[in-house]
């Protein structure tokens, strides 16, 4: 994802794991714990690009199910 400020294409950028359909994006982990950090570099995924939902999917979690955190961006 490239990051762009003040009309300028800046040379450093942001490597999302998925993006659907150019709507969702689905930040992929494997980790014993998820950290507060995990979801702050989801939602500043979702500021850079303008979408408004995210998943936090870990796969080392007992049951799937238990491992996806929904994030919205911009929700009033």
């Amino acid at each position: 994802m490239p990051v762009i400020w003040k009309d300028k294409k800046l040379d450093l950028g942001f490597r999302t794991d998925l993006i659907v359909e150019n709507k969702v994006i689905i930040e992929i982990k494997s980790v014993l714990e998820i950290y507060p950090v995990y979801s702050k570099q989801l939602i500043t995924y979702l500021k850079l690009s303008g979408l408004k939902l995210g998943l936090l999917v870990n796969f080392n979690s007992p049951l799937i199910k238990t491992g996806i955190t929904r994030l919205v961006n911009g929700l009033e």
